[in-house]
């Protein structure tokens, strides 16, 4: 598991301490990926209601505060396949 992920991992958990509803996952170019679901973040590739997919770069200008995902989204730098309404819940808990 690459260091991106597994500190990426670790900042999603601190801030879903009580989960999330659904399952979602992001996909890092080049890197991995990671689900979120009840049970918090964790590397992995299951199936997901929605999947996130974006740079190394935009995701964690996104983790740290620096990126809106609804800006990333909406200038393509983050691509959003499933449920939309889940990706902006998840969106707004990351923001």
């Amino acid at each position: 598991m690459s260091e991106i992920i597994t500190s990426a991992v670790a900042a999603l958990n601190d801030r879903l301490s009580d989960g999330f509803a659904g399952v979602a996952k992001f996909v890092i170019d080049g890197e991995g990926s990671i689900i979120i679901d009840g049970n918090g973040a964790r590397a992995g590739d299951d199936d997901a209601d929605v999947t996130l997919t974006a740079s190394t770069e935009t995701f964690q200008g996104i983790l740290s505060g620096d990126t809106n995902p609804t800006a990333a989204f909406m200038t393509g730098k983050l691509a959003v396949d499933g449920n939309m309404g889940m990706a902006m819940q998840l969106g707004a808990l990351l923001s």
